[in-house]
């Protein structure tokens, strides 16, 4: 896919590439290791000096849209696995973003704010809001009946995965939390939706509730408890002052804004790395009495310009995961929901969430643990679990896990 990511006509291409650099800590090695995946080299755009009208209006004519790049993918890559797969299932997903888009921008004023009437309640105990209900049943239709090769859908706010008619079924399971931050819709601060893709598994993953269900459900349970090391495909869509959705599937990470004018998603940001070091961490400090030693001293160092870089950092908390990730992966530094002792499993579901985020920041080359370990390495026992997480610029994250090995020593 790399090869054609330079055609694009307008847009600032993101972060420059750097090489990360990983500590000799053999606690933290398999991390890192993991996390250098190995990316196709990009030409470099030379572009005349725009004039003055030019900076504000873009003058292409072809922009290199999600779905031109995705059919161009299938066609320089026909003989790559999952590729071609990929452009019916994202053409579904970037379809049901577009409408969720468009329902987040008009709640305000088509009654979609609150809650719903019913006092509905996911199976994580959360009260619905209206757009979360909303924007599950948008994604499930889309992927359902324009998925193509789609399978199994699991979703934050259904109680277990969906298997797919058999007449529309295929080899795929998606994944997603339909919209992240939902908290925040009444307020208007961003929220989004994140996305993954497994591709079915063969493999059988044991545990006690085998002889609970039956064969049908057992099935659709083996395909859906994949590690997020499985994943060919993730990303999210953040709806803000621009609607952008930014994805990988394993070639590293690509940057699309919706033009309204077109109603296309526009490559703005290609191949985008994460800066190996920061000056901003994301996390919420209100819940620091509960935090253990070594993650209190750490975020003391960042205050206080203590830590490796020498310069105190800033304080950015969105609480939607989907900004405040989307702003580490732009600026560097970290994010963090972290176990403490009041939830010791920290409270980010796995699958949904931190599989699917983890994945895309390892593609931008950064790093994403639960503290302890990868976060792809991470095989789910329930579709609901929760685990721990850092995610971020290499150098910040690794520091973090430096201070945990030599804590454990």
């Amino acid at each position: 896919m790399a090869a054609f990511v330079a055609s694009a006509g307008c847009g600032r291409v993101g972060n420059p590439a750097t090489a990360a650099r990983v500590s000799t800590s053999r606690h933290a090695a398999p991390l890192a290791a993991a996390a250098a995946t190995p990316r196709p080299s990009v030409p470099t755009m030379v572009a005349p000096t725009p004039t003055k009208q030019e900076q504000f209006v873009c003058m292409d004519e072809s922009p290199m849209t999600l779905t031109r790049y995705f059919m161009q993918a299938a066609n320089e890559n026909l003989d790559e696995e999952h590729v071609v797969d990929l452009q019916n299932l994202m053409a579904s997903i970037q379809m049901a973003c577009k409408k969720i888009a468009s329902l987040v921008s008009r709640a305000g004023i088509s009654n979609l704010t609150g809650y719903e009437d019913s006092g509905s309640i996911n199976v994580q105990g959360e009260e619905q809001k209206k757009l979360d209900v909303l924007s599950n049943d948008v994604l499930k239709h889309a992927l359902k009946w324009r998925g193509g090769k789609l399978g199994i859908i699991a979703s934050e706010e259904e109680d277990e995965p969906i298997m797919v008619d058999e007449l529309a079924s295929g080899n795929y399971v998606a994944v997603f939390d339909p919209l992240d931050g939902s908290s925040n819709i009444d307020a208007g601060i961003a929220t989004g939706t994140i996305f993954g893709i497994f591709a079915e598994s063969a493999g059988c993953l044991a545990s006690d509730w085998e002889a609970k269900i039956n064969e049908e459900e057992l099935t659709c349970l083996y395909n859906v408890l994949q590690p997020g090391s499985n994943l060919v495909a993730s990303g999210y869509c953040m709806y803000s002052s621009s609607c952008m959705m930014v994805l990988t599937t394993g070639r590293g990470v690509q940057g699309f804004t919706l033009d309204p004018q077109i109603g296309e998603f526009v490559l703005t940001h290609p191949s985008i790395t994460i800066p190996p070091r920061g000056t901003i961490y994301s996390v919420n400090e209100a819940n620091s009495p509960a935090w253990d030693p070594v993650l209190l001293a750490y975020i003391k160092s960042l205050k206080d310009g203590s830590n490796a870089s020498g310069k105190p950092y800033s304080s950015r908390y969105i609480g939607s995961m989907v900004a405040d990730v989307h702003r580490t992966l732009m600026y560097g530094g970290l994010f963090a929901y972290p176990s403490d002792t009041k939830n010791v499993n920290g409270k980010l579901r796995l699958l949904y969430e931190c599989s699917p985020m983890s994945f895309l920041i390892e593609q931008a080359g950064g790093i994403a643990t639960t503290g302890k370990e990868r976060v792809l390495d991470v095989i789910p026992s329930s579709v609901h679990q929760r685990v721990p997480l850092v995610l971020g610029s290499p150098e910040d994250v690794q520091e973090l896990l430096d201070k945990y090995y030599e804590a454990d020593q």
